[in-house]
């Protein structure tokens, strides 16, 4: 199916994802890995959560961990730009007989909560606490020094649905996979904040989180987090990478935390803010489309990711299977 004609004037303005809500099994150990190797700093610590935040980010928080007894994916949180927008999209999710709900929420002004057809628990929100500036304060630098949270990737069912869903939100097609065979999409890449994007489908059991991304400075970065990851116990958590993704042109490191959830370590892709930017078509069978140069991902990226609250997943429409590594 064809790549729908982006919907650049949307009755809202969702601006740029902005946070996701983890729900963890052990708290010290999610702390350890999030706080102490990613290098996100907490803004706020309970005995039953902890909020963080990357180095150039001005809200309260990107993440939000919970203890549970489960490990699972509470909502993707997404920022508007005033409050009215609030109730537009309020109308939007009613008239496709989606739910609506109005939250509270510490930290937060009004919350919409709504899913997706297929059941991603969704949050927007025009007013989130902000802080002083952090990313001049060089002493806090560690980890990774994670700047921001970029992006996430989740699978679909039904990438086609999907992306047409969200089109209608106003997110943007950038890049896309195709199967030649039955002309069907296999993922798509759509943007709101200019980048290459700021959700992503992967065709698969779904719907899921495949994983959640943080911009880094340089790709040195991520170099400097997989010595420190090989050598303070997380050597099993490297999943993939380092590499250069083709779809993006960005520097990757997909690693896992304690839990499992999936974290990309990503920087260097390029802007899309123009209204005419014309998307990429990649074919399936391309072996420069996962990695330019040419390696391919292991079983896990295609098969595993993190459950959300209140979603059943189900087979994809589309069986047509990707390049994987032996």
């Amino acid at each position: 199916m064809p790549v729908p004609a982006p919907n650049l004037n949307p009755d809202f303005n969702v601006v740029r994802l902005s946070h996701v809500e983890y729900n963890v099994r052990d708290l010290a150990a999610s702390r350890a890995f999030y706080v102490d190797t990613l290098g996100l700093q907490i803004t706020h610590e309970t005995e039953d959560a902890i909020y963080l935040r990357a180095m150039e980010e001005r809200g309260h928080h990107c993440i939000h961990l919970i203890k549970s007894d489960t490990a699972s994916v509470g909502v993707l949180g997404f920022k508007v730009w005033e409050d009215a927008d609030l109730d537009r999209l309020s109308d939007f999710f009613t008239e496709r007989g989606l739910p609506v709900e109005w939250i509270e929420k510490p930290f937060f002004g009004r919350i919409l909560r709504s899913r997706d057809p297929w059941g991603i628990p969704l949050e927007f929100y025009a007013k989130m606490e902000r802080l002083a500036p952090i990313h001049q304060k060089y002493a806090l630098y560690r980890g990774v020094k994670p700047l921001r949270i970029d992006h996430f990737n989740m699978f679909s069912s039904d990438v086609d649905a999907s992306v047409n869903f969200y089109n209608d939100m106003g997110f943007r097609v950038t890049e896309y996979t195709e199967d030649s065979e039955t002309g069907r999409l296999w993922a798509a890449w759509m943007h709101r904040k200019g980048g290459v994007h700021d959700i992503a489908f992967t065709n698969g059991i779904g719907p899921r989180l495949h994983h959640s991304a943080f911009w880094v400075p340089t790709p040195l970065n991520i170099i400097d987090l997989l010595d420190l990851m090989s050598t303070t116990g997380y050597v099993a958590n490297i999943e993939r990478g380092p590499g250069r993704h083709g779809i993006s042109n960005a520097f990757f490191l997909y690693v896992r935390d304690p839990d499992g959830h999936r974290i990309e370590i990503y920087c260097s892709d390029y802007q899309t803010v123009d209204p005419d930017l014309e998307p990429i078509k990649w074919d399936l069978t391309d072996p420069q489309r996962q990695t330019l140069w040419g390696a391919a991902a292991p079983k896990s990226w295609f098969e595993e990711g993190s459950l959300f609250d209140g979603a059943t997943p189900v087979d994809p429409v589309l069986k047509a299977q990707p390049i994987i590594a032996p």
